[in-house]
């Protein structure tokens, strides 16, 4: 046991990781944020870059059009909710490993973005959730548009249940204008057969990387 964890601490880090597995995320601790960094750009480097094509590109088309059917075929990292030093740090070590980071321009990326990479403001254990304060936009599509989410969660920011982060949401909603994002394990839907798929509505994969602190 960490000297600065406690015995309820490292319950509500079981009853988290317990609850976040039992919805298809990746839960793995790490020691620190460098480790989290590394543990994100060896997954990006182990995933085939991210393609998405335009409806339409198999047709004969304009230079224009057919310029913006080109597949990229660089790895994007996006962690626009990192602070300059620690962009820095990371954009640094994606440029070792030719990949492409980014905090801004999210929408500008159509052809995909590999890894989001996040700091979750804090988790609840009884549902495994993480909640983000994004009133950011570019940090809101980090999370959604990514083919993969990778997330930084404070193992002493984990709370019992949603009672229990009420003082952290008011604390939020006190700026306006606002968004929180509750996220409950990797995207996922159904067809009406109740077949399920996952990565449809948002990214395949959810890890969740629990940091001692």
């Amino acid at each position: 046991m960490s000297e600065n964890n406690t015995p309820q601490s490292d319950h509500l880090a079981d009853r988290f990781t317990e609850k976040a597995r039992a919805v298809s995320a990746i839960v793995e601790p790490v020691v620190d944020l460098d480790q989290a960094m590394a543990y994100c750009l060896d997954l990006c480097g182990r995933r085939g870059a991210c393609r998405i094509k335009i409806s339409g590109c198999d047709e004969a088309l304009s230079q224009p059009a057919d310029t913006l059917c080109d597949l990229k075929q660089e790895k994007i990292v996006a962690a626009p909710g990192l602070t300059q030093d620690q962009f820095a740090s990371l954009a640094a070590r994606c440029r070792e490993q030719g990949m492409t980071c980014i905090r801004s321009g999210m929408r500008e990326h159509l052809s995909g973005v590999d890894i989001g990479f996040t700091v979750a403001d804090f988790g609840i254990a009884e549902t495994g959730t993480l909640v983000i304060n994004c009133p950011d936009e570019e940090l809101r599509l980090a999370t959604m548009l990514s083919e993969y989410h990778v997330c930084v969660l404070r193992r002493s920011t984990i709370v019992e249940d949603a009672f229990a982060a009420d003082r952290h949401l008011l604390k939020f909603m006190r700026k306006t204008p606002d968004y929180t994002a509750f996220i409950t394990g990797a995207s996922r839907t159904a067809d009406i057969e109740r077949v399920l798929a996952l990565g449809v509505h948002g990214p395949l994969e959810l890890h969740i990387l629990l940091l001692e602190d």
